[in-house]
């Protein structure tokens, strides 16, 4: 699902319009990807990507130095795949298609800042253009990684904190 809303260059701040289900913060995110020949229609017209031309997107926390997936609160004015396109583009500058048949999953994590449970959402977004300006560039930085790469992490650790 392209989403054709246009977004504001400032974050959206604040916890008045977030979501909630019983007493966890709702938040959704993307796992951003992209093929390494940069020709987006090659993905869809084969209806798949090659695993050896894989790159995903990881970017900076603004706390620490750990690399993560773009990941933010869904909001009371917008659905789940808005939210996530909106999310992505704040966080890591990048435009796509979100893959709402490919949904990834739900999981339930505890803030390591706030002491309080959150329900988080995932999908998948095909990467259709890298910005240059985006609302949170001065304070995040963006990795792109092979698959084998997030392969050899997981199979390598046995936790990433």
């Amino acid at each position: 699902m392209q989403i054709k809303k246009s977004f504001s260059m400032n974050s959206r701040t604040g916890r008045d319009l977030q979501r909630y289900n019983r007493g966890c913060r709702q938040v959704v995110g993307c796992i951003p990807y992209r093929s390494k020949k940069r020709d987006p229609s090659s993905c869809v017209q084969q209806g798949s990507t090659p695993i050896d031309d894989l790159e995903f997107l990881l970017i900076s926390s603004q706390k620490n130095p750990r690399m993560m997936f773009p990941k933010g609160g869904w909001e009371i004015d917008e659905s789940l795949e808005e939210a996530a396109s909106r999310e992505t583009f704040e966080e890591a500058g990048v435009v796509g298609e979100v893959e709402v048949q490919e949904y990834l999953g739900t999981w339930s994590f505890k803030s390591k800042s706030q002491g309080i449970f959150h329900e988080g959402h995932m999908f998948p977004l095909r990467v259709t253009e890298e910005l240059d300006d985006w609302p949170e560039k001065s304070v995040r930085r963006r990795l792109w990684v092979h698959v084998y790469f997030l392969i050899f992490i997981r199979n390598n650790l046995t936790t990433i904190t």
